[in-house]
C-alpha cells in the first residue's frame, strides 16, 4: 500500500460495488483503497504514505452486513467494529464481538472496519487471533468478477498476499454454537492497544479447542500442542469438565509456547529471560487461563 507519488491524494473514486472497486484499482495500480481510514490516516499524517489515488469502499453496501451460508457466516469486509460489537452478532459469533467492542474509543470503533483489520495486519489487530482461532476463510475479489479462497492464517502469514486489484470482499467464519472467549491485556485502563491478547474457541463437534494469541508476535500464534493436550483432559460428554489443576497447566502450556526460553549457552546453561519477557509470559499465561476457564464454565 506505498506510492511514489510525493503529494496527497488527487483522485478519489467512490464505486458501488465490490466489482467496481475491483476494476477502478486494476485502472489505477497506485490507488489505496479506503474503508474507514483508521489506519491510512494515521500513515498520511505521520507523512508515512502519500497515496496518489483512492478508492473509496464506503458506498458498498453489499459489504456492509452478513449472511449465512452452509454452516458459515459470511461477513462482509465493511462490517464495522461498532456493528460487530451489537448483541445481535455477539449471540453469532461472541469472540469476535468481544474484540470489536474492545478495539478502541467510540470514533475507532464506527469507523474501523472487519476488512481493513485484516488488511493493515497490525499484530495488535484485535479482530486477528479469533479469526486464526476460528479458523477463518477470505473470500478474495479479483479482477473480471474472479472469486478466490484465502484461509487468513495464511494472509497473515505471508503465505499468500492479495494479488495487484484484488480485495478483501468477505470473510467466512464457522458457526460454532459454543462457547467463545477473547481477553486481552493493555497498558491502561479502558480501550487501548493490546500488549497481549487469547481467542479461545471450543468445537463440541470435533471435541477440539483452538487457541490463537496475539500482540505478541507479527502474526496470531496457534499453540496446537497445547490446544492437543488440553483437549484430551476436557469430559466433554459430562458437561465440559475439567479439573482447576488443568486450566492454570494450559495457561503455562501456551506461554511457553509463544514465548518459549532463552537457547541454551555454549556453557549449557540456560540465560534467564529479561524481567519484561517474563512478564509478558506471565500475562499471556493468565489470559489463556482465564479464557479457557471462562469457554468451559
Amino acid at each position: 500500500m506505498t506510492t511514489h507519488a510525493p503529494q496527497a491524494a488527487q483522485a478519489v473514486t467512490l464505486p458501488g460495488t465490490l466489482d467496481e472497486a475491483v476494476a477502478a484499482l486494476t485502472a489505477m495500480p497506485a490507488a489505496v483503497p479506503v474503508a474507514g481510514g483508521t489506519d491510512l490516516m494515521t500513515a498520511v499524517n505521520s507523512g508515512q504514505l502519500r497515496p496518489a489515488a483512492l478508492v473509496g469502499l464506503g458506498r458498498i453496501s453489499e459489504i456492509r452486513g452478513w449472511q449465512y451460508q452452509d454452516g458459515h457466516a459470511l461477513l462482509g469486509a465493511g462490517l464495522t467494529h461498532a456493528r460487530m460489537g451489537r448483541p445481535d452478532f455477539a449471540a453469532l459469533i461472541p469472540a469476535l464481538a468481544a474484540a470489536a467492542r474492545a478495539a478502541g474509543p467510540p470514533h475507532i470503533r464506527n469507523a474501523g472496519t472487519l476488512g481493513g483489520n485484516i488488511a493493515t495486519a497490525a499484530p495488535t489487530g484485535d479482530a486477528l487471533p479469533v479469526l486464526a482461532a476460528l479458523e477463518a476463510t477470505l473470500i478474495v475479489a479479483g479482477p473480471g468478477g474472479a472469486r478466490r479462497e484465502v484461509p487468513v492464517s495464511h494472509l497473515l502469514a505471508g503465505v499468500e498476499m492479495l494479488r495487484a486489484g484484488e480485495l478483501i470482499g468477505y470473510v467466512r467464519v464457522p458457526l460454532l454454537h459454543a462457547p467463545q472467549v477473547f481477553l486481552k491485556a493493555t497498558g491502561r485502563t479502558g480501550p487501548g492497544r493490546a500488549l497481549a491478547s487469547v481467542a479461545l474457541v471450543l468445537d463440541p463437534a470435533r471435541r477440539g479447542v483452538r487457541c490463537a494469541v496475539g500482540a505478541i508476535a507479527p502474526m496470531p500464534l496457534r499453540p496446537l500442542e497445547a490446544e492437543q493436550w488440553v483437549t484430551q483432559l476436557i469430559d466433554w460428554d459430562n458437561g465440559r469438565a475439567i479439573v482447576p489443576e488443568a486450566l492454570t497447566a494450559f495457561g503455562e502450556y501456551v506461554a511457553a509456547a509463544c514465548i518459549p526460553d532463552a537457547p541454551e549457552a555454549e556453557d549449557g546453561s540456560v540465560p534467564q529471560l529479561p524481567p519484561a519477557v517474563l512478564h509478558l509470559r506471565r500475562t499471556v499465561a493468565a489470559l489463556a487461563r482465564r479464557a479457557l476457564g471462562r469457554a468451559l464454565s
